[in-house]
């Protein structure tokens, strides 16, 4: 899974922060940005932007997909991982 935020529409609240903080980052400028790894990524609407969520923050990170009153954190899902979902579901 990958995440990344449009600081166009982020209104500063840092409840994603509060949700997962290794994930979510506030700048100086109240903005929400993703990291990875403990790095910012601030290529704002470009492809920097897109972080590789690690499994253990799924939840974390959907939740606070979830809870932004900006609806300015976007999740790709890994296509490969949809289809070994969708496989397990075939099977049982």
């Amino acid at each position: 899974m990958r995440v990344w935020i449009d600081q166009d529409l982020c209104t500063g609240d840092g409840l994603c922060v509060d949700h997962c903080p290794d994930v979510f980052v506030q700048l100086e400028d109240g903005i929400a940005y993703v990291a990875e790894v403990g790095v910012p990524l601030n290529d704002p609407g470009g492809s920097g932007s897109l972080a590789i969520v690690p499994e253990r923050h799924v939840r974390a990170v959907v939740e606070a997909a979830e809870v932004c009153p900006g609806e300015c954190i976007f999740i790709e899902l890994d296509p490969a991982a949809v289809a070994g979902e969708r496989l397990d579901e075939a099977a049982a």
